[in-house]
């Protein structure tokens, strides 16, 4: 394994956290709630730890803020425009598999 300095390591993280966030932007077909059933987070989780690690290093943030950064736009524009209701099996496997319990 290669050899990296902290700012290398700190550079190639906020990369792979970008690429991230522009691919869960892009896949507007796959919902919250199937991404918390699949991998126990979802997009809301990735705004909640951002806030976390803002206010870690004493810069206050609200939870909209956060998440107009991870969405690319208002929470409310996102959800209108791509959110679905969650199915019956959809809220069901949430029951079974939700990590928050």
């Amino acid at each position: 394994m290669a050899t990296l300095s902290k700012k290398q390591q700190t550079e190639f993280e906020a990369a792979a956290f970008r690429r991230l966030i522009t691919h869960l932007r892009e896949r507007t077909d796959v919902q919250n709630i199937d991404l918390m059933n699949l991998a126990g987070f979802c997009r809301n989780c990735l705004s909640n730890w951002y806030r976390e690690a803002a206010e870690a290093e004493g810069v206050a943030m609200t939870k909209d803020e956060s998440r107009e950064i991870v969405y690319g736009m208002p929470y409310e524009d996102w959800k209108n425009l791509h959110q679905a209701e969650a199915s019956p099996v959809q809220k069901a496997a949430f029951e079974v598999n939700n990590p928050h319990k």
